[in-house]
This record gives C-alpha cells, sequence and structure tokens, in this order.
C-alpha cells in the first residue's frame, strides 16, 4: 500500500494546482463584461462649482461651490444643496487634494435642516442648505492642489448619495 500513495497524491495535487489556476484566471480578467457597480448620473460636472446627481432615488444639486483659500491653503467651503431624493441626507465627510479633509461646522440651530449630528451635516428632503455664512460651515485646513483653471477637486461623502466628485471654484480669500 506503500507504494501506491505516491501515485494518488499526484493526481490530487495536478488536480488542484490545475483548479487554482483557474480560479487565478477568473478572479484577475478584468475585462468589460466582468459586473460593476454604475457610476452615478450627473449633469454640470464640467462646470466648476456646479453639479446634478441623479440616480436610483438620489435627485441632489450641489451649486455655487466656492473654496475660499488663502495663501497658506486655510479658508472655506461655500455652496448650496438642493436634496429632493424625497428622504432626508447628511453631509458626512468633504474631501480635499492629498488626503486632507475639511472640517464640518453645524448651523446656528443645533436641531433641524444645516445642524451638526454625528452621521454629519442634515440636509433634510425638498430643501437647499446654503454652507457658509450664518449656516453650516465646511472649513478647510492647509488645501493643496488647486488645479490650473483656479478649481480644486472635491469628494463630498453623503449617507444616501454616496461618494460626489466634483470641483469647486477657487477663490482668494
Amino acid at each position: 500500500m506503500a507504494g501506491t500513495a505516491p501515485r494518488t497524491r499526484t493526481p490530487l495535487a495536478a488536480s488542484l494546482s490545475v483548479a487554482l489556476a483557474v480560479l487565478t484566471a477568473g478572479c484577475s480578467d478584468h475585462s468589460s463584461t466582468q459586473a460593476t457597480a454604475p457610476a452615478p448620473a450627473s449633469t454640470g460636472s464640467a462646470v466648476p462649482g456646479r453639479i446634478h446627481v441623479d440616480v436610483a432615488d438620489v435627485d441632489m444639486t450641489i451649486t455655487g461651490a466656492v473654496a475660499h483659500l488663502d495663501r497658506s491653503g486655510n479658508g472655506s467651503l461655500s455652496m448650496s444643496v438642493r436634496n429632493d431624493d424625497g428622504v432626508p441626507e447628511h453631509l458626512g465627510m468633504v474631501a480635499t487634494p492629498d488626503g486632507g479633509r475639511g472640517e464640518l461646522v453645524g448651523g446656528k440651530s443645533a436641531e433641524g435642516n444645516g445642524s451638526l449630528s454625528t452621521a454629519g451635516i442634515l440636509l433634510l428632503s425638498g430643501t437647499t442648505v446654503t454652507f457658509g455664512g450664518g449656516g453650516p460651515r465646511v472649513l478647510l485646513h492647509h488645501v493643496h492642489g488647486t488645479t490650473a483653471q483656479h478649481t480644486l477637486p472635491l469628494a463630498l461623502q453623503f449617507g444616501v448619495a454616496g461618494l460626489v466628485r466634483f470641483q469647486a471654484r477657487v477663490a482668494s480669500s
């Protein structure tokens, strides 16, 4: 019996090697037939400071996005966000180039539209929240990455809409 053991192991090892090669090839296939998550449909993204996100149950428009920055990259982001999702939304994070993050500051009211909670800035359905002035704010610290066209690439993370990428205009403050 000891003489038959190597013969049974060799075909088993070969079968496992072939199966592993097939699985590995299948996992590394990056063809266009592979299923991927659909990208949000947006309009107006070519216009700095504006984007309309319209995908599934998400209907949101961001307008007037301007990063007011001084020479050291400090300042704030002003914008208006219109939420027509049909459900409340929260802005949870603002990312800037080079791994930077904006600091979210709630509006004057401790509750309601524009208020800050652990989920982020509340954006009630059917309303527009204006960031800057007396409303909620996004403070920017040591931001770098302004383009030659005087825009700033941003990624805004919303609770329902998810990640929204667009360009804000840059103004000196």
